[in-house]
């Protein structure tokens, strides 16, 4: 199949942002699994996963919120946060919604993984062990570094934060209303995910 390229993972992912004693805080979850059990800062990422073939990507989205997370996003509207790609290729869709979430009411999914490596004893870690939420500049140091993740994070940051800035400027009756995402849009081919995709 000469000419034709392989199409690239898709990841698509939900953050959740809440106004608190002034500042904008938001939500992430910490990677489970024993590799993540014992770092902290670059640890942390929003809720995301691989897209299903032919998947809406903002249903996606809120899918693997709701799976990552054990409780559905808010259905507000939600502010697009673009697409970026990572070194390994794979390109990562997210968005920001508005709601307030208990983090000891998180439930996690979870994954099967042979530990320790080569005992031939598979285990299930949770995908999230635990979710916390942080202002902007802390979220900046917590999110995982993963090329696009990184940039992703940043991009999302400076956004909200303007986006709270024009709020508290203006009050509450003229604060933004970010649209709500197209549900048209898929990945073409998206590859069906092998384990979990994040």
């Amino acid at each position: 199949m000469t000419g034709r390229s392989t199409p690239s993972p898709v990841s698509a992912g939900l953050l959740l942002h809440r106004r608190r004693d002034g500042r904008t805080e938001v939500l992430l979850a910490h990677m489970g699994g024993p590799f993540w059990a014992r770092k902290d800062e670059g640890a942390w990422s929003i809720p995301k996963g691989g897209c299903e073939p032919g998947e809406d990507a903002y249903a996606a989205a809120r899918r693997e919120f709701t799976e990552e997370l054990g409780t559905a996003p808010p259905d507000g509207p939600a502010i697009d946060l673009g697409e970026v790609r990572q070194r390994g290729g794979k390109r990562v869709v997210a968005w920001a919604v508005e709601g307030d979430l208990d983090p000891a009411t998180v439930v996690s999914n979870t994954f099967e993984l042979e530990w320790p490596p080569r005992s031939g004893r598979t285990q299930a870690f949770p995908e999230v062990d635990r979710a916390q939420w942080f202002d902007l500049d802390t979220a900046r140091r917590k999110v995982v570094r993963a090329g696009g993740a990184d940039r992703r994070a940043r991009a999302a940051a400076r956004r909200l934060t303007a986006l709270s800035a024009r709020a508290r400027r203006a009050g509450p009756s003229a604060a933004p209303r970010p649209r709500t995402p197209s549900r048209g849009w898929r990945p073409a081919r998206a590859p069906r995910r092998s384990g979990r995709a994040r």
